[in-house]
């Protein structure tokens, strides 16, 4: 089950406005950017699919469902996707198969599948500037740049020296140069610079316990919120880079393990976090 919640300003609390029901567990779930027109919801899982939000915000139907293997009704489960946001017609999404795809929303049909690691992708992000680029990161360890410009060749960006996984990243939508990449099952972050492979140009020791979700700052400003089972969801000012950054400049105490966290791109002053059942609303 997916709820798509609002704020309620009179009584200054969430109300959840409507609710579908997903086949199988959502592995993430991201709103159309604001190019686009109405309310479209995409998540992924079993497949990627497209939702579509009623005008009164009350409904929520089933749009498209994209299946990336044409000699099946069945796909490799799907691990994550990010939406492109200069051009809004573009999707990728990532696997267990060790493949990305790109989909071309209007049409769905994909326009182009490539093995992008050698062993599970567990996440694929566009840079925020550009249509072409995108990267990936897996159970291999590494992180890696492609163009679809040329996808006969792909960039290694970083390599885990220990060869753990790396689990999610978030590129800076104001410094284009940076990437966050969290370590699976560590309690660490390596900031990378696209400019400079293979080694991170910071590592954020900030966590206690392992860390499951990471967001920049919207606005033209390089700070980065990061959440993890230590019940904490931290924020960083990397206005220094490439100096060392040493302790977060504001930490927030939850209840339970932060599973996730997103900063507004609306409302940059807000950061929401999921912990446990609960969906909190925290103003930096």
């Amino acid at each position: 089950m997916v709820d798509i919640v609002q704020l309620n300003r009179e009584t200054n609390a969430f109300v959840r406005t409507a609710s579908f029901n997903h086949p199988y567990p959502a592995t993430k779930v991201m709103f159309a950017p604001p190019k686009v027109e109405g309310d479209l919801i995409a998540t992924s899982g079993d497949y990627l699919r497209i939702w579509k939000v009623s005008e009164d915000g009350t409904e929520v139907n089933l749009r498209a469902l994209y299946n990336n293997n044409k000699a099946s009704p069945y796909c490799a489960p799907l691990t994550s996707f990010d939406w492109n946001l200069i051009d809004p017609s573009i999707i990728g999404t990532c696997s267990i198969d060790t493949t990305c795809t790109i989909w071309n929303v209007e049409t769905q049909q994909y326009k182009t599948q490539l093995i992008a690691h050698d062993r599970e992708v567990y996440d694929i992000v566009f840079a925020p500037h550009t249509t072409d680029i995108f990267a990936s990161t897996g159970a291999d360890g590494s992180v890696r740049l492609f163009d679809l410009r040329s996808l006969e060749h792909s960039t290694i960006l970083y390599e885990n020296p220990n060869g753990s996984p790396l689990l999610r990243l978030a590129w800076d939508r104001y410094d284009h140069n940076y990437i966050a990449a969290v370590v699976a099952e560590e309690n660490t972050v390596v900031i990378l610079d696209v400019r400079s492979a293979s080694v991170p140009v910071a590592t954020l020791f900030g966590h206690s316990h392992p860390v499951n979700a990471v967001s920049w700052f919207p606005g033209q400003a390089r700070y980065l919120a990061t959440g993890g089972d230590d019940r904490q969801a931290l924020v960083w000012d990397l206005t220094n880079l490439p100096q060392p950054i040493k302790n977060p400049y504001l930490s927030f105490e939850t209840d339970e393990e932060v599973n996730a966290l997103q900063w507004s791109t609306l409302h940059p002053e807000w950061v929401s976090m999921v912990h446990g059942k609960y969906l909190q609303v925290v103003r930096v």
